[in-house]
């Protein structure tokens, strides 16, 4: 995992905030819980919300993991 650099974007007007691994758009997603399925399909199995609120590899813009709306 330390290879890959994952980004969580700011939250759009909307609501949910796009997420990227490396060159790769995962999605939107809504939530925390969101967000950790995402990175499960994308090969971080076994993680949960609290992996995901403590990770160090998650570049997250403008909010952490409590902010889902703009």
């Amino acid at each position: 995992m330390s290879e890959r650099r994952v980004i969580v974007y700011p939250p759009s007007g909307t609501g949910g905030r796009r997420v990227r691994i490396d060159e790769r758009i995962l999605g939107t997603a809504y939530s925390l819980h969101d967000l950790t399925v995402f990175l499960r399909n994308a090969g971080l199995t076994g993680w949960d919300e609290l992996d995901v609120v403590e990770s160090e590899w998650i570049e997250w813009h403008e909010g952490g993991p409590e902010v889902w709306r703009g």
